[in-house]
């Protein structure tokens, strides 16, 4: 029988579970898996397509962007536990959007002598050996283990791919020690793992008893709500959502949303904060969404029936969540939205349907008071060196199509973001889910990768552009044709800096002083950084020029090129 490395079989259980890109940042560890693929390259096999990324945050979020728009988990490949720790926020991140990533870290060598191949050769290999090195991510992880011998690289791999996929998904962390990547096993011994018997468990329906009692109650209920903000993971989500509001008058909040959860053009959508509702409303849906409001800034009214239909709704990685619900459905949210709205037409009578088409027709006011207050603001440009974030956001969702993607790390404008560049497809909005800043870059070269025919627009404060690495983004941008647009509202600093301050303290001795150390350093080129790599990059500061700066930027993009616009708007 064949002898083959542990670096081998590594490589096809990555083909066995399907896995199509292994976004890498490499170094000494990997020596196994360089010399496997190169062999593999000899022998005409096909092996997962390695992206090479200069640092591991762009690695991570490019998995997640992947992810995002597949759903598939794909690989993350780092360098022993410095390299862990650079994608800890990442994995931070991912964890609170519930998308699976195998991120894999070499681990140095633990013979000394020359005792197995791939025993330590250099000084580095001393310095990268640390007590206890899945700690660094523990805490972001579904799952951990070690691939220690190759006899069960593909059992360890497959298991991964369960934790990881099974719902919620989550990103799971395998270590790779050099030496047992370069041992060799009999292929007879290695076994395969199939998927139907050892794949991933997905979420599915509700008890129909339990869908049957919730509709009664929707039926009867006055002033129902929904709040959510990722269900529309599933892309028949925010079409149901729609229907179900429209059957049974139910007004529609996005809080915080990670994704587009309803056409925000619809009726029943109510915008973005749902507090003044609370006090009214008499039922509650929550569907897909951790913080449905703050709770220092309103409570909700005791007297609501709340209801909570979640993939995840004990919240089992936020120690504390406490917000009510007398009615806790677990499952897909898109399989159990089509079994209410499915009850609904089967009970609604004509006079139900009148009675919510009345309460509909009761917010076409409010509805456009909200639409004439968001053109207000986008009609005040500002000025020279101070342009209206509104503005700048207005005139871009005016020039990209209704089917681009728009990545919202705007942070102090993200609901600016939210207001000005209008979604109404599913799988168009992607916002923040962590707290992990600097996710909007690798997140866009993923989608983009996946998505290759559409425009992935990415629309960000300064401070945010700082963390996402740029030099390595746009390094991938290039290296891989991945162009996308992003868009930098530069205000000169960390505005959610002074904001957090002032809340908890609003007449404290920062304010009086003016002082928030929040302020960074202005007149810095920041597009340079991409112009360096070969894309497009121009700043922009006066109100006049920027319809034809986002036009250049746009036709960079659709000749293959990435762009950046960095807009200077009022200093925070």
């Amino acid at each position: 029988m064949a002898l083959r490395s542990t670096a081998h079989y590594f490589l096809e259980g990555l083909v066995e579970l399907g896995v199509e890109h292994v976004f890498a940042n490499l170094g000494t560890d990997h020596a196994p898996i360089i010399e496997e693929l190169a062999r593999w390259r000899q022998e005409r096999r096909r092996a997962p397509r390695f992206v090479l990324c200069p640092h591991e945050n762009v690695a991570i979020h490019m998995a997640g962007g992947y992810a995002l728009a597949t759903g598939r988990g794909q690989a993350v490949l780092v360098h022993v536990d410095v390299g862990t720790g650079n994608v800890a926020a990442g994995m931070h991140n991912l964890q609170r959007y519930r998308l699976p990533a195998l991120v894999m870290a070499g681990k140095a060598p633990a013979t000394s002598r020359g005792e197995l191949v791939g025993a330590r050769d250099s000084y580095i290999h001393y310095m990268q050996d640390v007590r206890d090195m899945p700690a660094i991510v523990r805490p972001y992880a579904k799952w951990e283990h070690s691939l220690d011998a190759g006899v069960v690289a593909k059992e360890l791999l497959r298991r991964a791919q369960a934790m990881m996929e099974s719902d919620p998904a989550g990103p799971v962390y395998l270590s790779l020690p050099r030496e047992a990547l370069t041992a060799q096993w009999e292929e007879a011994d290695v076994a395969s793992y199939p998927p139907g018997k050892y794949g991933p468990l997905k979420a599915g329906g509700a008890d129909p008893d339990t869908v049957a009692a919730l509709a009664e109650r929707l039926l009867a209920a006055e002033r129902p709500i929904l709040v959510t903000a990722y269900a529309g993971r599933y892309r028949e989500a925010p079409a149901l959502v729609d229907e179900l509001a429209q059957l049974a008058g139910i007004r529609v909040f996005e809080h915080n949303p990670i994704h587009l959860n309803i056409d925000r053009t619809s009726p029943c959508f109510g915008g973005f904060a749902p507090t003044e509702a609370l006090a009214e409303a008499d039922l509650g849906l929550l569907v897909d969404v951790d913080v449905p409001w703050v709770l220092k800034d309103r409570r909700e009214n005791p007297a609501t029936f709340w209801a909570q239909i979640d993939v995840d709704p004990i919240k089992q990685d936020i120690p504390l969540w406490d917000f009510p619900a007398e009615q806790r459905i677990q499952g897909s949210s898109a399989r159990v939205l089509a079994q209410l709205v499915a009850a609904l037409k089967a009970r609604a009578g004509e006079a139900q349907r009148a009675r919510s088409h009345g309460r509909i027709e009761s917010w076409a006011r409010s509805n456009a008071a909200r639409r004439e207050a968001v053109a207000r603001a986008a009609a005040e440009r500002g000025a020279k060196g101070a342009l209206s974030a509104a503005y700048v956001c207005a005139e871009v969702g005016r020039a990209i199509g209704s089917d681009a993607i728009v990545l919202n790390e705007a942070v102090r404008n993200g609901g600016v973001v939210q207001d000005q560049v209008v979604r109404t497809r599913p799988g168009t909005y992607v916002g923040t889910g962590g707290g992990g800043l600097g996710f909007s870059g690798g997140m866009a070269l993923g989608l983009k990768l996946a998505q290759p025919d559409r425009d992935v627009v990415q629309i960000l404060g300064d401070g945010s552009f700082y963390f996402t690495t740029p030099l390595a983004v746009y390094a991938v941008a290039k290296q891989y044709a991945l162009p996308i647009f992003t868009v930098v509202l530069d205000n000169g600093g960390w505005a959610a800096v002074k904001a957090s301050t002032l809340r908890v303290y609003p007449d404290g001795a920062a304010k009086e002083a003016g002082e928030y150390q929040s302020m960074l350093a202005r007149g810095i080129d920041l597009h340079k950084v991409a112009e360096a790599c070969g894309a497009h990059a121009e700043a922009v500061d006066d109100p006049e020029a920027l319809p034809a700066a986002i036009g250049r930027c746009l036709e960079a993009l659709r000749s293959g090129r990435a762009a950046v616009l960095v807009a200077r708007i009022a200093a925070h």
